[in-house]
């Protein structure tokens, strides 16, 4: 009897996940704009060869991201980016330019190249706050690691740090796409505990506004 439940429910459950086309989408949109909070031409270099491969379907104006051409300079823009973290200094500038860079890439992953068949402002606006919200908090964290990388260790321990979020980057944008949901599952934790470091540094190092007492005449 158990039994008999438990395979219902998990073939009903299997039916809802592959019909529902948005909340598919939202999921591998939500991993894949993540791991560009990590390094932002993994995950559309991953997007792209799954595209080319006919595992990823890219939505209408949107195909060009599967193109020979997208192929190569999404290649080339991801060596790139991973060699310049080795570079001492160079990783601190790298943050600064891929922060709104991450975001717009997130954006882009989660609305146009994967969220199907939707109004396109309802499809921008998910598109902005799962993709580039994700993307933004994942590399906020991890400028903020290496920011105190860098002060605590001279930069010495920087390429250590530099090569997790290589990994982290390539085997999140893989499983984004194999195996969406648990991904969004760790993301979403992820992202919570990413959150409460970068508002808590914040907090350590905004200066509070000091009130002056009005003396009156």
């Amino acid at each position: 009897m158990d039994t008999t439940i438990m395979k219902f429910v998990s073939t009903d459950a299997l039916h809802f996940f592959s019909d529902n086309k948005v909340l598919l989408s939202l999921v591998m949109g939500l991993g894949l704009s993540a791991c560009c909070g990590f390094r932002v031409f993994v995950p559309l270099l991953a997007a792209s060869i799954a595209t080319k491969m006919g595992i990823l379907h890219l939505g209408d104006g949107f195909q060009w991201m599967g193109s020979t051409a997208a192929l190569i300079c999404f290649g080339a823009a991801t060596i790139f980016e991973i060699g310049g973290y080795y570079i001492p200094f160079v990783d601190n500038i790298l943050d600064t330019i891929t922060t709104p860079a991450s975001v717009i890439a997130g954006t882009l992953l989660t609305a146009s190249a994967i969220i199907p068949d939707l109004d396109p402002m309802l499809k921008w606006g998910l598109g902005i706050i799962v993709g580039g919200g994700s993307a933004g908090i994942i590399q906020a964290g991890t400028a903020l690691t290496r920011a105190t990388s860098t002060a605590t260790t001279a930069g010495v321990a920087n390429p250590i740090v530099a090569t997790v979020e290589h990994i982290l980057a390539i085997v999140g944008s893989i499983f984004s796409i194999v195996i969406p949901f648990i991904i969004a599952g760790i993301v979403c934790v992820v992202i919570v505990i990413m959150l409460f470091f970068v508002i808590r540094y914040f907090k350590k190092h905004i200066p509070k506004a000091e009130v002056v007492p009005v003396q009156k005449k």
